[in-house]
């Protein structure tokens, strides 16, 4: 599986079969199954990454972290603070 962006259908949205989500340019790991869930954005949420070292984050603003891929530094949205599915958990 790998980590796409949002060109008006997301595939992987609605995908919960079990595996591991990558970077679409590297390979990086990033995301596991485990941690995805339902939300109503138009892109997959995820709870946490799969290693330490899977996102680079950086400020953007309050409650929001720039991530990229931790390898090749590619893209990936945002963390949102406080936004996940229990008190205290982030959405990627």
């Amino acid at each position: 599986m790998s980590f796409c962006s949002f060109l008006g259908g997301e595939v992987f949205k609605d995908h919960f079969q079990p595996g591991i989500y990558i970077c679409a340019k590297c390979g990086h790991e990033l995301f596991s199954s485990r941690s995805k869930y339902e939300h109503s954005s138009p892109w997959p949420a995820f709870t946490e990454t799969v290693h330490q070292d899977s996102v680079a984050k950086r400020p953007e603003r309050p409650g929001a972290l720039k991530v990229s891929c931790g390898k090749c530094g590619n893209g990936l949205g945002h963390e949102f603070l406080n936004d996940g599915p229990k008190r205290g958990q982030s959405r990627f």
